[in-house]
């Protein structure tokens, strides 16, 4: 999997997103947006970034269920995105466990097969604890 490439097709869909959401074809922007939410997972910001346009499309269709689902993803995200806990290929949307592995389709497949999110665990373990380091030895 290459990081860079995924992040390019994340930052695609995104355009993609708020194009659609600018001509009201809500639906479009929402299946752009569950898009950029499986290849974003890996990245606490575009993470974030994705279920925060999900959640202006909900309100944007006064979905109440989908909104308060988005914020709900919002507020755990930190925690889960840091332990490791991203199921692969899941959508982000309120209609699904947030929890939930799903199935990767078409391109996604082949974009994200080498990917494993406990080397990356690893990784957000060291930077937390340099953090939680400095955070005492300046405190």
């Amino acid at each position: 999997m290459d990081g860079k490439r995924v992040k390019v097709l994340f930052e695609q869909a995104m355009s993609r997103a708020a194009v659609a959401e600018r001509q009201d074809d809500f639906a479009l922007a929402f299946a752009e947006l569950e898009r950029s939410h499986i290849l974003g997972q890996r990245w606490l910001l575009r993470h974030l970034r994705s279920h925060w346009a999900m959640l202006r499309i909900a309100r944007k269709t006064g979905d109440r269920r989908e909104a308060a689902g988005q914020i709900t993803r919002l507020i755990g995200s930190p925690l889960f995105w840091l332990v490791g806990w991203l199921p692969k290929g899941n959508s982000g949307g309120a209609n699904v466990s947030p929890v939930q592995p799903m199935p990767l389709q078409g391109d996604l497949a082949i974009e994200l097969a080498g990917y494993n999110v406990w080397s990356d665990v690893g990784q957000r373990f060291a930077v937390a604890a340099s953090v939680a380091a400095i955070v005492i030895l300046l405190g």
